[in-house]
């Protein structure tokens, strides 16, 4: 039983017509590189494409947050004087302010 010259030869024989074009093989190994070890691989593109979708989701919900906290802000100035009596207890020269704390026997029910 003889061995062959060449060990790579029984292997190339095996391998379907298209691969044992040293042409297409290149090419098959090009796109190989191109899509999984390149710097910007298909991968790395689709990382990238998911990471663009979650930042702009974020910056709509930021977005709808500003306007709330503009509206907050819209209705604060227009409130300020309740605001300053319900939370700093006050009151103008003429009033008399008197603060109800309810009894915490009766809220336990």
């Amino acid at each position: 039983m003889a061995l062959a010259s060449n060990p790579w030869q029984s292997l190339w024989g095996k391998l379907p017509a298209p691969l044992q074009n040293r042409y297409y093989l290149t090419l098959l190994v090009f796109f190989f590189l191109l899509i999984f070890l390149d710097r910007h691989s298909m991968w790395t593109q689709w990382r990238l494409f998911r990471a663009q979708r979650r930042l702009e989701s974020d910056k709509s919900f930021y977005q709808a947050k500003i306007k709330e906290a503009k509206d907050e802000a819209e209705d604060f100035d227009l409130t300020k004087e309740k605001f300053a009596r319900e939370h700093y207890f006050m009151k103008q020269r003429d009033e008399d302010v008197y603060i109800i704390e309810p009894d915490p026997l009766r809220q336990s029910k």
